[in-house]
């Protein structure tokens, strides 16, 4: 566990806590199965993992697909989310956090238009 937040998790926290996201309630660090998960709404069985460019190598990726698979079978819905994202694009990451919680419809897709 870490004391010190990165500055995508603090982004994330800011908009999630207090149960300010649609009214759910996130835990962060939260122990699940011998994992530390970097957020967790225990509520919605719902878990979301910040990564920085480590979790591009091959090792790290190897070991976060084997966490999910653990994770993924006691329930839990993971979502993973680039640093990179959350700093420039919070309030979509928000936005699909909460249509996966089943708090919002998805959009709909484009619609083509007619041409005659």
């Amino acid at each position: 566990m870490r004391k010190a937040m990165t500055d995508a998790e603090l982004k994330l926290s800011n908009e999630v806590r207090a149960d300010r996201l649609m009214g759910m309630a996130f835990r962060r660090q939260m122990p699940i199965a011998g994992y530390i998960v970097d957020f967790a709404c225990p509520k919605k069985k719902l878990i979301v993992e910040l990564d920085g460019s480590q979790h591009a190598s091959p090792d790290v990726s190897a070991s976060d697909a084997a966490r999910t698979a653990t994770l993924e079978a006691l329930g839990w819905t993971i979502l993973r989310f680039w640093n990179d994202d959350v700093i420039r694009d919070i309030d979509n990451v928000c936005r699909h956090i909460v249509i996966v919680a089943g708090l919002a419809d998805a959009p709909a897709p484009p619609r083509e238009e007619l041409v005659i």
